[in-house]
């Protein structure tokens, strides 16, 4: 790259913003068109880094950021090359889900069995699935990853939708297509005026690596207070009682819990969870993650597309936002396939919005879903707790809603990316 006031200009097919694992999935979808595609990341570390020194990580511990991965990643994954080099890590399949009403009676159990399938998902560390990208990034030939890139400026579509992106350091590039994939607070999203409704849930999440004297059971756990849900996850770990937690609770009753010791907070973690694995052994350094929902109004513009938390973040509670912009990534790239078969410019606008019709209602309707759980087990009237938990036994009684709640779940059913489907039997 250059400096000073001397100007260099680059012409990529594709350029994709945030090199994150929705981004590297995407750019890793599109290599088969054979357009040239170019990642921008901020951070400085470059994606061989990250490889090299996977070993060591996972031998030290695990990683604090962990995704439930649904069937439908796992094959979106599997299409890429990426779940096999994830296997040789370590991912923990989960075959039971088991979530309560702390305020009342009402509980909800889940089983890979009664679908006759061989789990609901995996749980997988997030550096574990973005190194395996990594390393299948480069078999491409035709993908150029930028390490410490940072974005200056956005220049708005020329009469061809070609965008000129400028970077801090002078050098300019051009493109078909720019693709927003660098998170929550999108740069991208912000430069191109691209608005988004966003709202405070109230809620800061902590989240940490917890050792239980009971193993986990293959089983992910998720008991609903009047503050949060609060959530244990399994982790591939030999001994099985190593598991990640995300506890969404209150502000201040979130800084009065990272304010404890270790001793203190696994005393408040084991009475929360009400000892269903025994006793908290001990945590790793956590970490706390004020929570908000955003949705761009838009996905789309003429040669400018926003996927992952770039278009929509959601409550943790169902563990569905890396699963959502992997979805995205697989939509964009069934998209731009299809188009490059036709002879389609990757950046027009008729062809991006295909993209938006396909993920804008479905990531909408997934957070209105997470949305009405977290006000369902607010802190309600006595009469309304007892309704919950009655319709949540009764849920429990009814299989065939039980069975359609899982697969949904698991990307099994609705509208699926073709990238992201099950090879049928």
């Amino acid at each position: 790259m250059v400096s000073g006031t001397e100007v260099s200009f680059d012409r990529s097919d594709v350029v994709i913003v945030g090199g994150g694992m929705v981004g590297v999935a995407l750019a890793c979808a599109l290599a088969p068109t054979g357009l040239s595609i170019r990642i921008l990341e901020s951070r400085e570390d470059s994606p061989q880094s990250l490889i090299d020194a996977l070993p060591e990580l996972t031998a030290q511990g695990f990683d604090p950021r962990v995704s439930a991965l649904t069937c439908a990643s796992r094959q979106f994954l599997t299409h890429l090359g990426a779940w096999p080099r994830m296997e040789e890590v370590r991912v923990c399949a989960y075959t039971d889900m088991s979530v309560w009403d702390g305020g009342g009676s009402g509980a909800i159990q889940f089983s890979a069995d009664e679908l006759h399938e061989p789990c609901l998902g995996h749980i997988v560390e997030n550096r574990v699935t973005l190194a395996a990208l990594y390393a299948v990034m480069p078999a491409t030939g035709n993908i150029r990853f930028d390490a410490g890139a940072k974005i200056e400026s956005v220049s708005p579509p020329d009469a061809q939708g070609v965008r000129t992106i400028r970077l801090a350091d002078g050098h300019s590039l051009s493109t078909a297509l720019l693709v927003g994939a660098d998170g929550a607070h999108s740069r991208i999203r912000a430069l191109t005026g691209m608005g988004s409704t966003e709202w405070d849930y109230g809620h800061h999440a902590i989240v940490t690596t917890i050792e239980t004297e009971q193993p986990h059971r293959h089983t992910c756990w998720q008991r609903f207070t009047e503050d949060g849900p609060l959530a244990l996850l399994p982790l591939a770990d030999p001994s099985e009682r190593r598991l990640s937690i995300v506890w969404s609770t209150s502000p201040d009753h979130a800084r009065e819990l990272m304010a404890l010791d270790d001793a203190a907070f696994c005393a408040e973690l084991g009475h929360a969870f009400e000892y269903r694995l025994g006793g908290v052994l001990g945590c790793d350094r956590r970490y706390l993650h004020p929570l908000r929902q955003r949705h761009a109004q838009r996905y789309v513009q003429a040669g400018l597309a926003l996927v992952g938390d770039a278009a929509h973040t959601i409550h943790p509670l169902a563990g569905q936002g890396v699963n959502l912009g992997l979805l995205d990534a697989a939509a964009l790239a069934e998209v731009l396939l299809d188009a490059r078969a036709r002879g389609e410019a990757p950046g027009d606008e008729r062809v991006l919005r295909r993209y938006q019709r396909m993920r804008r209602a479905d990531n909408l309707q997934t957070a209105a879903a997470m949305e009405g759980f977290r006000r369902l087990f607010d802190d309600l009237p006595a009469p309304v707790r007892l309704l919950r938990s009655t319709g949540m036994s009764l849920v429990n009684r009814m299989a065939p809603v039980k069975q359609h709640l899982m697969l949904m779940a698991m990307g099994l059913r609705g509208e699926v990316p073709r990238l992201a489907r099950r090879p049928l039997d």
